[in-house]
């Protein structure tokens, strides 16, 4: 178990590691030097704050969405990792475990998605 969960810890910084990468790479080629004005706040474009406007920008291959996308792929990663050690704890027929980790799984879910409904 120890070691598929470090495989999938490690996969999945790597991967988001490679489009965030991959995605300032595009994003540095295609804006050589933008002209930033730090007297005025700008926030992220609208299409780049929900998950579907980050899946359509990554798909487009821009920059800016590739680089969501592997901040996305990071978060990802120990809500992965939390579920599949809820599906290993049910192997070993540990129920305790089996309970704190469904509620540690509930609070990351929570705190992504429940908060903002």
């Amino acid at each position: 178990m120890d070691k598929i969960i470090g495989t999938l810890l490690r996969t999945g910084v790597t991967l988001a590691a490679a489009f965030v990468l991959f995605g300032g790479t595009v994003f540095l080629v295609r804006h050589h030097t933008p002209a930033t004005n730090y007297a005025v706040f700008q926030g992220e474009p609208d299409d780049l704050r929900s998950v579907r406007g980050i899946f359509h920008q990554a798909f487009a291959f821009s920059g800016r969405g590739l680089i969501q996308f592997g901040l996305l792929l990071l978060i990802a990663t120990p809500v992965a990792r939390v579920t599949f050690s809820i599906f290993a704890f049910l192997y070993e027929r540990d129920w305790t475990y089996v309970l704190i980790t469904t509620i540690v799984l509930a609070l990351l879910l929570y705190s992504l998605l429940g908060a903002h409904a």
